[in-house]
């Protein structure tokens, strides 16, 4: 697509569909046998799909600071959840759009802030003294550059009964509200039933991904048609794995393909006290194969019907007649381990939890490529903004001249996590097209080393191994050292 970047009228629409904790490969453009997903497919069929696309840090609140500044997690400072806020005076890739003249809509899910009234650690323990509605953070949320907001945080939230959110007061109108949110009590976070599959009480229709995707289809319909940006984050599929009555219904007894079971091994205590709070997270224990598979039943329900409303959302774009100047972003802040390793969630460097999905079509689209190359999800703002004329932002680059058949060029992707126990360790991972490592920063001490050509289910941690010490060397000179120094 030939265009002038000084000519406002043509000027591309960016749709960012942007999920929570989809793993790179549980779709079926990325050969997955189970799970449907047409809508999405039909994208990458369109477009280019980035099969290596790692995010910046496994864990939604550090990703999402990436996303928006173009800037690596040591940068930010945002290095976990809920360690501090962003900062809404940093320069975004929206504040530079709307310089642009483009209108900016946010629907969902941005995790900019962790409300101080809400705890992360279960109902009840940060109840305020006064109900709560979340609507009051949408000003805070616009001050990062949207013109737009509806915001939902989390479906833990919704079962917190003194707070309010819009999908809050959807569900109330139509009496549906508490037996949500009991359904939601019955899994909550960090207790035995964590990761147990279930199916929401709610028809299809009032889930919380059709909430969003409706509200996203009621703003295309009413917009005047400036060029804009339109960033529609699910909420899903994030735990509780609680899919919608219909798909559940469609993937019953499914035979799920597990991945690795291996149980990692640490190398040394440094990487051996982080994999210990991972396994405490994911309530390894009871991670048998037949559980593993019923979560991953929910799982996919989900991401089904995510699809089947990107179908709707796409169709809205092309009844109002901007299929031919409109970009299709869908990516995720990270993956889910979903059993591998005997893991589940994020918050580590194996391929199912720091890779994203990543699917780039352009205006009528272009033909079906996948770029094994890595890239990074600091690269999606630099491709919004390359789209835009809106000038470079961070250390992303552009995806662009990818869709137009060229070479990626990037030689490696990063990234990092904190640790929330009371080391508070910071472990790096970089990874190649051959290789990936993690070192803990401030020790220096080597976690990981996996060669992912000959070992591509990261089974065999090479550290430690004898001859692999100059690999080692090579990964933390060449590259971690030098990505540490970016200030």
């Amino acid at each position: 697509m030939t265009m002038n970047q000084n000519d406002e009228a043509v000027r591309p629409n960016i749709v960012l569909l942007f999920s929570d904790q989809h793993r790179h490969d549980v779709l079926g453009c990325a050969g997955h046998p189970v799970v449907v997903t047409p809508n999405i497919d039909r994208l990458a069929s369109n477009g280019v799909r980035f099969s290596a696309a790692y995010c910046q840090s496994p864990v939604c609140q550090p990703s999402r600071a990436s996303l928006i500044t173009g800037r690596y997690a040591h940068q930010t400072g945002i290095t976990r959840n809920f360690n501090q806020d962003l900062d809404p005076t940093w320069d975004t890739m929206m504040k530079r759009l709307q310089a642009k003249g483009y209108v900016t809509a946010s629907i969902g899910k941005t995790h900019y802030y962790t409300p101080k009234e809400l705890s992360p650690d279960g109902a009840g323990a940060g109840e305020a003294e006064r109900p709560f509605d979340l609507r009051s953070y949408e000003e805070l949320v616009r001050s990062f550059g949207w013109d737009h907001v509806l915001e939902e945080f989390d479906r833990y939230v919704h079962a917190l009964d003194w707070v309010s959110t819009p999908y809050t007061e959807f569900l109330s109108e139509r009496g549906h509200l508490e037996d949500y949110r009991s359904h939601i009590r019955s899994v909550w976070r960090l207790t035995p039933h964590h990761w147990d599959g279930v199916t929401s009480p709610l028809p299809q229709e009032e889930d919380l991904t059709c909430f969003l995707a409706d509200h996203a289809i009621s703003w295309l319909e009413r917009h005047d048609g400036a060029p804009f940006l339109l960033k529609v984050a699910m909420v899903q599929p994030h735990v509780p794995l609680m899919d919608d009555p219909i798909w559940a219904r469609h993937y019953e007894g499914a035979d799920v393909p597990l991945g690795p079971r291996t149980r990692p091994e640490p190398p040394n205590d440094t990487w051996g006290r982080y994999l210990e709070e991972l396994r405490k997270h994911s309530n390894s224990h009871l991670l048998t194969d037949e559980y593993v598979r019923e979560g991953a039943r929910h799982y996919f329900g989900m991401i089904s019907l995510i699809d089947q409303r990107i179908g709707d959302i796409v169709r809205a774009v092309v009844d109002r007649g901007w299929a031919d100047n409109t970009w299709f972003i869908y990516t995720s802040d990270h993956g889910e381990m979903l059993g591998d390793h005997n893991l589940m969630a994020k918050m580590c460097f194996y391929r199912s939890s720091v890779r994203s999905p990543l699917i780039v079509t352009p205006p009528a689209g272009s033909s079906s490529r996948v770029v094994d190359e890595p890239v990074e999800l600091v690269d999606v703002s630099a491709t919004v903004l390359d789209l835009a004329g809106a000038g470079p932002l961070g250390e992303g680059q552009s995806l662009r001249p990818a869709v137009e058949g060229r070479p990626v060029g990037r030689e490696v992707a990063f990234s990092a996590i904190q640790s929330r126990e009371a080391d508070g360790a910071y472990f790096v991972s970089a990874a190649t097209e051959r290789l990936r490592a993690t070192f803990e920063r401030n020790s220096g001490v080597p976690c990981e080393l996996f060669d992912l050509e000959t070992d591509p289910a990261e089974e065999h941690n090479l550290v430690g191994e004898r001859g692999c010490e100059p690999l080692i060397e090579q990964m933390r000179t060449k590259y971690v050292e030098p990505h540490l120094a970016l200030r």
